[in-house]
């Protein structure tokens, strides 16, 4: 790629290509109606919330209550910790395991997305069993007790190891597909290295940073485990607790809807910001691979901030398992294999992972090849289910199918269904962060070859998007994996997978028994995350 003045001081390549602003004029009829059902099918846990607060009349007094927007200025708080904590961590990290001579960075790539496979509850009750009162540290350190780690800064850590991953992962592809001539042109106009990163590598890297960290933005609003062990009030936690609690469901479900307002606020400015600028390849590329930075006398603290990164958002949490593991062993309790959990959780999330990037294809193309006003409103709308508590959509899916679709009660593609909706934008991310940098020019020369649209998207588009697919099914494989209240509620009788097994036992106080679950949910995960490593080092390979 030759890349133009224009193009290195970040102006929007749109505006000087109008035929880049929609490769193929109209969007396809049968496009569009495929788009518009996925939506619709997201669209049913919104559209149960908004049955319910309609019929109760009484969402003006709910939300009259000073109460009611303390746990909005929590809730929004903690997220905008989360996002900026996870962001400071996840860049970084990216480009140190990508860019530079980094000692063994394939293994501090694999151990920095290894996080996202611990579960929140399960990271916040590790923390607490370290940091806590009557820990393990306490107990190494002879004390009786420690600083209070529960409340903000204790959820702000837990779910930021949760979910810096995101981040990581969209920042890692987006990294290695960067065409190396773009670093080279600016060099060559007379920047320095640090200036061409922040001139060219930075705006190039915005949609994949934006995307990551609005699916940080959204797992935040939506988590549960954490903020009820940290004893955090937020919208979710108090949705919750209403569930719970109370027979009128009616302010639960105004609570609900307003952390749906909140996604739409997120959306906006997620969108603004990626409008900002993009940076298209307009060429072939060079077929190379990505030019190494040498770290020189900075080697030793690079590896410092990955030492302290992967201990205490891997380590640590490992590390507490295994102790509780090695004591249950001390104590000579019986510990069992949990193999059908384990094939349960595999089988559920793999296809939740296919099913989500099927379905995220026609929106993604949708969005970014034929732009308009309705094409972008499908796109907003399919993150709404992302920022519901699974509790809330389990509820809404079990109201839906028992009047409308009983044969799929309880059933394996009900459940399936759910882990789609919750997770469905971390799917959409990973494609529309890939599509975002491919040009249309591609797709428009194979149409003037005599190509029909779906031999284009097949041929030419889906080659070009593989490591987005594999990110954002890589993505919804592992959410789904510690996916826990829709689980509970919607799976088919019989039907357990590892994190209704750590549940199970943690409810009973049996923790070193929860511990085999859950370091075999780690073990099981990691090899997935490896070989999304692998395939992205193959492509950038590929792809220059």
């Amino acid at each position: 790629m030759s890349p133009t003045p224009e193009s290195l001081r970040g102006r929007n390549p749109r505006k000087r290509i109008p035929a880049l602003r929609n490769s193929a004029g109209r969007a396809p009829l049968p496009l569009v109606v495929t788009a518009g059902l996925v939506v619709a099918l997201l669209l049913l846990p919104l559209a149960y919330l908004v049955i319910r607060v309609a019929g109760s009349g009484r969402a003006l007094e709910i939300l009259g209550e000073s109460s009611t927007w303390r746990l909005v200025w929590n809730t929004v708080l903690l997220a905008a910790g989360v996002v900026l904590a996870s962001v400071l961590v996840a860049v970084p990290l990216a480009w140190l395991v990508t860019r530079t001579d980094l000692p063994a960075r394939r293994l501090w790539a694999t151990a920095g997305a290894l996080p996202l496979v611990i579960p929140s509850y399960v990271a916040a009750f590790c923390l607490l069993g370290f940091f806590g009162e009557r820990g393990l540290l306490a107990e190494a350190l002879g004390v009786e007790r420690l600083p209070e780690v529960r409340g903000y800064w204790g959820s702000l850590i837990a779910l930021t190891l949760a979910t810096y991953p995101y981040v990581f992962l969209l920042t890692q592809t987006a990294l290695r597909s960067l065409d190396p001539s773009l670093d080279e042109a600016a060099r060559g106009l007379g920047s320095s290295s640090r200036r061409a990163f922040w001139r060219v590598t930075a705006p190039a890297l915005r949609p994949a940073v934006g995307l990551g960290a609005l699916l940080v933005a959204l797992y935040t609003f939506s988590d549960f485990g954490v903020v009820s062990l940290m004893d955090y009030d937020t919208l979710t936690r108090s949705i919750y607790v209403q569930y719970r609690s109370l027979f009128d469901r009616a302010p639960a479900a105004t609570l609900a809807l307003l952390l749906v307002a909140l996604t739409a606020v997120v959306l906006v400015l997620e969108y603004r910001a990626r409008q900002r600028g993009r940076l298209y390849r307009t060429g072939p590329g060079t077929q190379r691979p990505q030019p190494v930075v040498a770290l020189g006398r900075w080697t030793g603290p690079a590896l410092g901030f990955c030492t302290v990164v992967v201990g205490l958002f891997l380590v640590l949490p490992a590390g507490v398992l295994g102790y509780w593991l090695a004591r249950g062993i001390v104590n000579e309790r019986e510990f069992t294999m949990p193999w059908g959990e384990t094939l349960n959780s595999l089988g559920a999330s793999g296809l939740a992972g296919a099913v989500a990037v099927l379905a995220a294809l026609p929106i993604a193309v949708l969005a970014l090849r034929h732009p308009s006003p309705s094409s972008r409103l499908l796109e907003r709308l399919s993150y709404a289910g992302n920022a519901l508590p699974g509790l809330v959509i389990a509820l809404s899916l079990v109201f839906f199918a028992a009047r409308y679709a009983s044969p799929v009660y309880q059933t394996l593609a009900l459940l399936v269904f759910a882990y789609v909706v919750r997770f469905f934008p971390q799917a959409l991310a990973g494609v529309e962060s890939a599509l975002e940098r491919v040009s249309p020019r591609y797709e428009e020369a194979a149409r003037s070859l005599g190509r029909g649209p779906l031999q284009t998207f097949a041929r030419v588009t889906v080659p070009l998007v593989r490591s987005g697919v594999l990110a954002g099914a890589a993505l919804v494989f592992l959410s789904a994996m510690k996916e826990l209240p829709a689980t509970l509620l919607l799976r088919p009788i019989g039907f357990e997978t590892l994190a209704t097994e750590i549940w199970k036992l943690t409810q009973v106080g049996a923790y070193s028994q929860a511990a085999v679950p859950a370091l075999v949910l780690i073990v099981a995960s990691a090899p997935i995350l490896y070989l999304i490593s692998s395939a992205h080092r193959f492509e950038s390979g590929q792809a220059g």
